[in-house]
């Protein structure tokens, strides 16, 4: 026990020496000065690693510095392709706030035709994909998507956000909005059924972090709980 408390500490003493510079940059929030530091790490010495690439990218979103995450994603790429698959909601989300929503859709589209996605990052693809469909403007192509994903998701907080953008958005500019409206109720069922309440779903959203994805769709996610609960409420 002895030996392996020593070579844990020992093995912690050299993790923490070798990446002083970047937790210190970390603690501080110095968005600039990390993405500086990381630039060297990828675009000088070529270290595509994930960790690098996930930290740089989330730098440039911070600093709202888009095209600099797209200029990341097309020299990671030819190094580490596997990378750009495992931080695609990143790339994704660059080009949703940079105003390019066609272009996010099809960059996601691509990553989920290939299968590679776990279930998880699937379903958030896929939301993604419907909701930069949503903010393009077309409706008729986020309704089925959002409509699948309020019935058959495993996420309680996907299927919500999914009934919630049918009923309040999609319903409006569809051509069946009633079959829009029933999708929506049928999402907003499952959801109360797993989380109770108002008080578990800001519990089960807390879990999603501070991913950038998530944080760019936070409002929305507050104001699905908000609608799911109150919704509720007045039904009862």
């Amino acid at each position: 026990m002895l030996i392996f408390m020593a070579i844990l500490l020992i093995g912690m003493g050299i993790f923490f020496f070798y990446n002083y510079r970047l937790l210190s940059l970390l603690e501080r929030e110095d968005w600039p000065a990390l993405a500086y530091y990381l630039e060297q790490k990828c675009f000088t010495k070529g270290n595509y690693s994930n960790r690098n690439v996930r930290l740089l990218a989330s730098s440039y979103l911070v600093l709202t510095d888009y095209a600099s995450v797209l200029k990341l994603e097309s020299k990671a790429m030819p190094v580490n392709p596997s990378v750009v698959n495992k931080n695609l909601l990143l790339f994704g989300t660059a080009r949703i706030l940079s105003g390019n929503y066609a272009e996010a859709s099809a960059f996601l589209k691509t990553y989920l035709d290939k299968g590679s996605l776990n279930r998880k990052d699937r379903q958030w693809t896929r939301l993604f994909i419907a909701f930069s469909l949503l903010l393009s403007g077309a409706f008729k192509l986020s309704q089925p998507e959002f409509a699948s994903l309020a019935a058959s998701s495993q996420d309680g907080v996907i299927t919500g956000l999914s009934a919630f953008f049918l009923n309040k958005t999609i319903a409006k500019h569809s051509d069946n909005p009633a079959e829009c409206i029933a999708s929506s109720d049928n999402g907003r069922s499952r959801v109360l059924k797993t989380i109770k309440n108002f008080a578990q779903w800001k519990k089960e959203t807390a879990k999603l972090g501070s991913d950038i994805h998530v944080a760019i769709i936070k409002k929305y996610i507050s104001e699905t709980g908000e609608w799911l609960y109150t919704s509720a409420s007045e039904r009862s």
